[in-house]
């Protein structure tokens, strides 16, 4: 496994430990409201909660869905989801690449990513962050849903109070984001990426062309899935669709992780 990418697994894996590790924080306070079952239990296949105006409630604490799989004997990255290697891993053929950007992948990766922005403690980017290994938070109120993130204590806002798309927007690494309504499904539109956004560890592009459609559907009580539409034609030949799943985490809170907090690696990053 690429050094790199290996200390990106083991940093996540470490966060995740850590809250049975620690007490403060109210990392084992109670969540308030879970369904239970006979037994007690907490029963997540419960219908999902509402807000007072009856749509779905996304608030709660999150996290990736880990799908990828472990060999025997264990593996150190078993806490990483397959779409934070490579985005599109499910997609029969890969992700839709234009010529320059297949050779762009195709160099990053021979370098073992070494000028990834997240090695270097830079924001990741709202699509990393739904396939990262660290929780967030999302928070909904009229008007507004906010998403805490544990990596570099980050946020992004996804405002609901019917406000158009930035027409020409400051380039940022979280986009500009509003959604509607779809019957139970919340819609969310993002457009204004920086140029050298990475989608995956294996340095898939997102430039400043993309527009990002998300489908939000909260399952039931325990589960998300996110449909996730990346038209950049700038980069790829056509628009493509990742469905991305997130499971509730009860009796537990964020964290703060501040990458370059005691980092001492990236002097030692090395390409080929």
């Amino acid at each position: 496994m690429q050094t790199s990418r290996l200390r990106e697994a083991l940093l996540a894996a470490t966060m995740m430990a850590m809250p049975r590790l620690v007490s403060a924080q109210w990392l084992d306070y109670p969540t308030a409201g879970v369904p239970k079952k006979p037994d007690g239990k907490p029963n997540l296949n419960a219908p999902a909660p509402r807000t007072a105006d009856g749509k779905p409630d996304f608030s709660g604490l999150w996290d990736t869905e880990k799908n990828r799989p472990c060999p025997k004997g264990g593996c150190p990255d078993q806490e990483v989801s397959q779409e934070f290697v490579n985005f599109g891993w499910s997609l029969k053929g890969g992700l839709p690449y234009q010529p320059w950007a297949a050779a762009l992948v195709k160099t990053r990766s021979e370098q073992n990513g070494k000028d990834d922005p997240g090695t270097h403690c830079l924001p990741i980017g709202f699509l990393r962050l739904h396939t990262d290994g660290l929780y967030r938070k999302i928070v909904q109120i009229p008007g507004l849903l906010l998403m805490l993130n544990e990596r570099n204590a980050s946020y992004r806002q996804i405002f609901l109070d019917g406000r158009p798309l930035p027409t020409d927007p400051n380039p940022s690494f979280n986009g500009y984001s509003t959604g509607k309504w779809d019957g139970d499904t919340l819609v969310v539109e993002t457009n204004g990426f920086r140029d050298d956004t990475w989608l995956d560890r294996a340095g898939s592009p997102l430039t400043d062309q993309a527009k990002v459609t998300e489908r939000l559907r909260r399952v039931d009580f325990g589960n998300m899935e996110v449909d996730v539409t990346v038209n950049d034609p700038k980069a790829y030949t056509k628009p493509w669709t990742v469905k991305l799943k997130l499971n509730i985490v009860l009796n537990s809170d964020l964290m703060d992780y501040i990458c370059l907090e005691a980092e001492n690696d990236i002097p030692h990053l090395v390409g080929k």
